[in-house]
């Protein structure tokens, strides 16, 4: 394993040694959320035309990125172009039920990281990722992985920084996340956020949130 810079050494330990980590989607080191991203933004990224990205955007949200890749490949994009789409935006993966085949589409993943992730579980801060997974890969390269995926916002007990760091949920989210508390059921908040954002975005917004 090449030696962390120091820089990296130094994230690291702050991270690790803080009692309390508020992000709950990894921060994004370049990487944007395919779901929400511009559609001029879209045209810009390696592999899209103006026709694969309408098609993109009148699908969206994806419920995971098997979904998009398996859209992607639909338009005889390669594998290894769709990768190259991944390097700049990807739909976040839940680190405690990714399955074999999203993480094998975190782009530097790989098998390793198949069984790293899966050994670990329950993640429940960024701070146990950047801990675990920085032993093999390094601090520089965790926080690169750390981008494609995200440990579910605790609707109940969340802070606002949890919320925020939900790609485009902004500070009326927030609100309506915590006007509404406490949360019993996904039906419940499929109908109180509903009111604001619609059941397409709605339906986006919950993939990253857990009700305990």
């Amino acid at each position: 394993m090449r030696p962390l810079s120091i820089v990296a050494v130094g994230v690291l330990m702050v991270v690790m040694s803080s009692g309390h980590v508020v992000a709950q989607v990894g921060k994004s080191l370049g990487v944007v959320d395919a779901n929400t991203v511009a559609e001029k933004d879209l045209l810009s990224m390696p592999g899209m035309t103006p026709a694969i990205v309408a098609g993109l955007i009148e699908k969206r949200p994806f419920a995971s990125i098997t979904d998009l890749h398996a859209y992607l490949l639909s338009q005889k994009l390669t594998p290894e172009q769709a990768m190259a789409f991944y390097g700049k935006a990807f739909v976040h993966i839940d680190l405690n039920t990714a399955t074999p085949d999203e993480i094998l589409l975190v782009p530097g993943a790989g098998k390793r990281m198949v069984h790293e992730f899966e050994e670990y579980r329950p993640w429940k801060t960024y701070a146990q990722f950047a801990k675990e997974i920085g032993k093999y890969v390094g601090a520089d390269q965790a926080a690169k992985l750390a981008q494609y995926t995200f440990i579910p916002v605790r609707l109940n007990t969340a802070s606002d920084e949890d919320i925020l760091s939900i790609p485009n949920a902004g500070p009326r989210m927030v609100r309506e996340f915590k006007e509404y508390r406490p949360w019993k059921t996904k039906a419940q908040f499929m109908k109180e956020i509903g009111k604001y954002v619609g059941a397409k975005e709605t339906e986006r917004l919950w993939r990253y949130v857990t009700i305990d």
